[in-house]
């Protein structure tokens, strides 16, 4: 089977002994505070981000934190966080800015593509290395920055002020940027084991563990003998010596030294930034730092449990395992590399026996090739289902299951367009009334609505429900209500066969019936009372007369939602109908149909969830998914539903988070672009939002907004792109979002909210 070259590529730098610049340890700096961070081993084996701001002792919390957590790396006011799977071969990096206090805003999302095989940082700025041809990509992106693109870099990335620095395939240095200190020919040649850059120098290990330094103050300093380690500071390093006794040596600016009190101390790992350095001990995991006088006081210990070193593949660990990995790393095949020791034999990564034909074929190099395969297989599967949807045109529409959610035992008159009342309706019905769900419903007469709705006119059709249409009635007592009608007709969008048009229409309307009856909450509509009479399911709802969120953003001429606070305070209501749902019901529900004209908006701009006839019962607590056929509309369903049929609340998520897209854009979900090709609003807008472009996306309807509401749109849009991230386990849950929503809508008027987390708890 043939490969292509990018993929041959990283299977043969996957065979080499490369040391990559993945840290747990991280520093940032901001206003004469600082915020020291690291990976802390907690329950199951999960590590949890955890950052202590300087002078004053106290813990900052971050939210919501990254699942899966590989690596951290920081700056001058942010933090950035490494999420690798390496069974998707996926990496995702999350950063948190801090404002002139120090304290951390909600995580941004800067990159979600292929695997990252190393992570380091500036002070200004974060750099990666693809895994697939080890090219060197850093954030922020700006035209004409180094940053932009670093060329090429097999391991061991190095990033300076302006400059670039990495190990080649061959393990020799190469650097660059535009520091001449550091990029004419400046740098040592040779084979090393590490390379570690500064503001404006940079140190590297050599194989046989002599260290060279270059660039701004350091060349010439570095002191003798076997080191494995190196941290580069501002004119300042700091070095773990060889195995002799693994304590760590200080020079620099200042006749800088280690403290006396830590000289004795065996160190694993260290990080330096500027003028603090923080080790991890080896006695016991706990994290210590020094350096900066102002800011750390004679009591240098931060806190203990550290995760000494990155989760990683066993075939990268070219110097051997550290002896306790399995004590941190619990998937199979992860294991925590060695830094290399001059003083000791390298220990190769164990290598499969060769098969029968004599090729030499690793657990990576299959697994590399699998993806490959299954890559190809995806993309033809896609293709095929996109000219199925083609060809049967259902753009926009709604699907439902393919079979009962529960299983019924009445049957209506074949080929007959009025259906009567069956045993099984009539049974969940009376098991409805019994259990006290329904009891404070009224139960209206047929003749009743009828003649409310004027025998159900079609002058009075107001729009389209889950199983029937809706239409605009007064009762008796001058009360305005909305009437939802079940479809009869054969020729519905339910009634696709006589006897499965009846199941589907009985499910929805005791769904609806049974999900609303114990619903209280003023972002859900409002039940009032129900028909079921010579064979016509009829639901009465509270009347709002402002339209649906869909007529607002895509029909109407004339719409109140015309200003960004407006936008954000709409969504804000429909998050927190949805998180009650999800987090307040008991049983949960899962709403699978959340869009745009599913949410109702009253006189004074409110806005309120409604049709609940897709609506299932949330998971037990031993349960992770619902399995069920895709049920939905097309262009908001979680792609994790519609293709595996996993069902949980993330699925809602997702769903909003493109309702969200929506209100920022004004376009549709599926909506055509200007060559008339139907585009999906996700993958036209997100891409906007994470190069930091939304401007070029916002709906033109809307005016611009101010600067203090570009920086609360700008949150919206973030928060949107992780809602419909691909992996649901990745998306923030419905309080989140709504926490979310709500600080941005107080940032419209107070800019500083969003600066500020103050009360925000970590998940």
């Amino acid at each position: 089977m043939a490969m292509n070259a990018s993929l041959l590529g990283l299977l043969f730098v996957s065979l080499l002994p490369f040391s990559h610049s993945l840290s747990t340890l991280a520093i940032s700096e901001t206003n004469n505070q600082a915020v020291i961070c690291a990976l802390i081993k907690s329950q199951n084996s999960i590590f949890s981000l955890n950052c202590t701001l300087f002078p004053q002792r106290t813990q900052l919390l971050l939210s919501p934190a990254p699942p899966s957590l590989t690596a951290v790396a920081a700056g001058d006011g942010f933090i950035c966080a490494l999420s690798s799977s390496h069974p998707t071969f996926k990496s995702i990096i999350f950063c948190w800015r801090f404002s002139d206090a120090a304290i951390p805003m909600d995580r941004k999302r800067i990159y979600n593509g292929t695997l990252l095989t190393d992570l380091t940082s500036s002070n200004s700025r974060i750099c990666g290395i693809h895994a697939t041809g080890a090219a060197a990509e850093c954030w922020p992106k700006r035209s004409g920055d180094i940053g932009s693109s670093g060329g090429v870099f097999a391991s061991s990335l190095a990033v300076g002020e302006d400059f670039l620095c990495g190990l080649s395939e061959s393990r020799e240095i190469s650097c660059s940027g535009g520091d001449r200190n550091v990029t004419t020919r400046d740098w040592p040649t040779g084979q090393f084991n590490v390379v570690v850059a500064g503001v404006r120098g940079a140190c590297g290990v050599r194989e046989n563990g002599s260290l060279e330094c270059w660039g701004g103050n350091l060349a010439g300093e570095a002191p003798q003998g076997g080191f494995k380690s190196v941290a580069v500071g501002e004119d300042r390093v700091c070095a773990i010596r060889a195995r002799a006794d693994d304590v760590v040596v200080c020079w620099g600016r200042g006749e800088f030294s280690l403290p006396e009190s830590l000289r004795d101390e065996a160190f694993v790992a260290i990080q330096g930034r500027r003028d603090i350095f923080c080790g991890v001990l080896k006695s016991n995991n706990s994290l210590v730092c020094w350096g900066n006088e102002v800011l750390l006081d004679s009591d240098s210990f931060v806190f203990g449990d550290v995760v000494p070193f990155p989760c990683m593949v066993k075939e990268e660990c070219g110097c051997g395992y550290w002896p306790s990995y399995g004590d941190y790393c619990v998937d199979e095949g992860l294991v925590m590399c060695q830094p290399c020791d001059p003083e000791l034999p390298v220990v190769a990564a164990p290598v499969p026996p060769p098969s029968s034909g004599g090729n030499k074929w690793n657990r990576r190099m299959v697994a590399f090739m699998v993806v490959g395969c299954v890559g190809s297989l995806s993309s033809l599967v896609a293709l095929c289902v996109f000219l199925f949807l083609r060809y049967i045109k259902i753009r926009g529409s709604r699907i439902h299951d393919s079979g009962r959610l529960e299983e019924g035992d009445g049957e209506g008159e074949p080929g007959s367009p009025q259906l009567v009342r069956r045993p099984a309706l009539e049974k969940k019905l009376s098991h409805l009334i019994s259990t006290g769900n329904g009891g404070h419903l009224e139960e209206f007469s047929l003749g009743v609505l009828l003649m409310a709705t004027d025998n159900f006119s079609e002058e009075l059709k107001i729009g389209s429900g889950s199983f029937g249409s809706v239409y605009r009635a007064t009762l008796e007592d001058g009360r305005l209500v909305a009437v939802k009608r079940a479809e009869s007709s054969v020729s519905s969008s339910y009634a696709m066969a006589s006897k499965r048009g009846q199941e589907d229409r009985d499910i929805a309307f005791v769904n609806e019936l049974e999900f609303l009856s114990r619903l209280n909450h003023k972002n859900l509509v409002k039940l009032l009372g129900y028909c079921e009479e010579s064979g016509e399911l009829v639901l009465v709802y509270e009347y709002l007369d402002n339209g649906t969120l869909s007529d607002h953003l895509h029909k109407f001429d004339k719409t109140s939602l015309m200003s960004w606070p407006v936008r954000i305070k709409v969504a804000l209501d429909a998050a927190r109908g949805i998180e009650y749902l999800h987090e307040y019901a008991v049983p949960s529900i899962i709403h699978r149909d959340i869009k745009p004209s599913n949410i109702l908006l009253d006189s004074r701009g409110g806005a309120k969830v409604s049709d609940f006839g897709l609506s299932l019962r949330g998971p037990e607590e031993d349960e992770s998914h619902l399995s069920q056929r895709a049920a939905g509309t097309m262009g908001y369903m979680d792609p994790e539903y519609y293709r595996l049929q996993l069902l949980t609340t993330k699925s809602d998520v997702y769903s909003f988070g493109v309702v969200l897209l929506e209100l920022i854009s004004g376009c549709k979900a599926i909506h055509k672009n200007e060559f008339g090709v139907p585009r999906n609003v996700v993958d036209y807008v997100v891409p906007y939002i994470i190069q930091d472009d939304i401007h070029r996306i916002l709906d033109p309807r809307v005016a611009p907004p101010s600067p203090f509401e570009i920086e609360a749109v700008r949150y919206v849009g973030y928060l949107a792109a992780d809602c419909v991230t691909l992996e649901g386990r990745y998306r923030p849950t419905m309080s989140e979002v709504a926490n979310s929503l709500d600080r941005a809508l107080e940032a419209c008027l107070a800019p500083q909210v969003l600066s500020r987390s103050a009360s925000i708890s970590s998940t």
